[in-house]
């Protein structure tokens, strides 16, 4: 009974030594990622005003198709659309790396 206890306490040190460089790399991409994501959030921000303030000039000159296409495409680079979906993505991944620390240190 005492050795069966050994092996299971041995091979969870083993899992653990395995799964700690993944959490370092998990951690550091997230923090790489987030950086990331709030410079291009600002970038976004202005591209899409410019690109909404485009698409009221095409409403108001009458082209409606191509004001619908501006709209959409502002909404997608605006903070609501792609940009949001990347810091989800984020949140998982750094959610991934905290599961993994929890495991190596529980």
């Amino acid at each position: 009974m005492l050795q069966k206890g050994l092996v299971i306490i041995m091979l969870r040190f083993i899992l653990k030594l395995f799964a700690a460089p993944f959490a370092l790399a998990f951690s550091i991409a997230a923090a790489l990622f987030s950086f990331i994501l709030s410079v291009s959030d600002m970038i976004f921000g202005i591209v899409s005003s410019l690109v909404f303030i485009g698409s009221v000039i095409l409403f108001v000159t009458g082209q409606t198709t191509g004001g619908i296409v501006f709209l959409a495409a502002a909404f997608l680079i605006s903070p609501f659309g792609l940009p949001a979906l990347a810091g989800l993505l984020v949140k998982g991944l750094d959610g991934v790396g905290g599961a993994l620390k929890s495991f190596i240190i529980n």
